[in-house]
């Protein structure tokens, strides 16, 4: 029977989707999407060829929502965005996600991990991902971008909405576009806050109202607002879906959770690893520029590729024994923050906070507990996650 591909399927979203990936890597590692006229591409060395390659574009958006259904409108956003303009816009913004920065907040990320792990010391059943790592990701993203920590509430609502998805629809709903336009209407305003009345610490926000493109021009308020949307939702919904893998990963593997314990450098390793085995991100896409062959099936300029992250990373050719979960791995490539030009620019705070967070966490409650019977998968053709997950935590 010839493998079937979908990513809005009910089987590729609820269903056991790695057995999917596993399929299309070993029968048909270029698949053809005949309803989209797209192609996806699901083995480690294929979609790291198309992150790095010249022949593709991101200027035509790089979600499903803005290729295959085209309900998304391609709003300015640096993932939005082909070199130079890209390149000079990252450029002035990864410093400030550079590990030398990131390093100066980690005692404030400690301080606040130790004040969200207080309450689970009463040794009552609480939810992790609501009470912990939702609110870690969502105050150091507020801190990192220039945000008032108190809205942190309110962009988590929005983002809810963006990801919320009927069953049985295709893709992002109404309410969820209306969500994105609000957000970034939100962030338009804060923009026009803070240039009006500069901030004392730098922040994203600042970088954002420092650019000038290859013209000398500035980014208005609304593009402003736009960027940050990326920054903003990139940066608080991944961390929590990787954090709570890496905890349930740690349960299933006894004998490694003792050793990132007992051995604090072993935890970003470990979240590494997390993230390789149960990338939350499924696939992002590109427009193809120019005519390129691949495994003999040539992909045309004007049509669309998936990359499958989630199934390049369980790639026997690059990992063996690749859905074992071995924080010794190390291997010298992975796809969890994507590769090239567009590599997660947030890489690095995003390390930090799982760092610090299960190393908070072992140092304080080694002996927790996940009642499994508990857990609830969130679940788009975008992302995958727990939403929810009952923790013990035990001194």
């Amino acid at each position: 029977m010839t493998v079937e591909y979908d990513p809005f399927s009910e089987e590729v979203i609820h269903g056991d989707n790695h057995a999917i990936y596993r399929r299309l890597r070993e029968e048909s590692p270029v698949h053809y999407m005949e309803q989209w006229n797209a192609y996806a591409l699901s083995r480690f060395d294929d979609v790291w060829w198309a992150c790095e390659g010249d022949f593709v574009s991101n200027a035509s958006g790089t979600t499903s929502a803005h290729l295959l259904t085209k309900v998304q409108p391609v709003l300015p956003l640096l993932n939005n965005m082909d070199p130079p303009n890209h390149t000079r816009l990252r450029a002035g913004l990864r410093k400030h996600f550079m590990p030398a920065r990131v390093r100066t907040l980690e005692p404030w990320i400690r301080e606040l991990a130790g004040r969200l792990l207080e309450r689970f010391a009463d040794g009552e059943i609480h939810e992790f991902v609501e009470e912990f790592a939702q609110p870690l990701a969502m105050n150091v993203g507020c801190k990192v971008v220039g945000l008032p920590p108190t809205d942190g509430d309110y962009l988590r609502a929005l983002i809810h909405k963006f990801f919320a998805r009927k069953p049985g629809g295709t893709g992002m709903t109404d309410e969820g576009l209306s969500a994105m336009h609000e957000m970034n209407d939100y962030l338009r305003r804060v923009s026009a806050e803070q240039r009006a009345n500069p901030p004392a610490e730098a922040n994203a926000i600042t970088v954002l109202h420092e650019f000038r493109d290859q013209k000398g021009n500035a980014l208005d308020d609304e593009e402003v607002g736009s960027h940050l949307s990326l920054l903003v939702i990139g940066g608080t919904d991944t961390l929590p879906k990787v954090l709570a893998n890496l905890m349930l990963r740690l349960q299933q593997n006894p004998d490694q959770r003792v050793e990132v314990t007992s051995n604090p450098e072993l935890a970003v390793p470990a979240f590494n690893e997390a993230l390789r085995l149960d990338m939350p991100t499924q696939q992002m896409y590109r427009k193809i520029t120019r005519d390129v062959e691949r495994h003999g099936t040539t992909l045309s300029a004007g049509q669309v590729i998936a990359l499958l992250y989630t199934a390049a990373n369980r790639d026997h050719r690059e990992f063996p024994d690749p859905d074992r979960f071995d924080i010794h791995r190390n291997p010298p490539r992975s796809l969890g923050f994507s590769h090239g030009h567009h590599a997660c620019i947030g890489l690095h705070v995003a390390r930090k906070e799982g760092q610090v967070a299960i190393s908070e966490i072992l140092a304080r409650f080694p002996a927790y507990e996940i009642d499994e019977s508990g857990l609830e998968t969130y679940a788009t053709e975008f992302v995958k996650g727990y939403s929810a997950m009952p923790v013990r935590f035990r001194p």
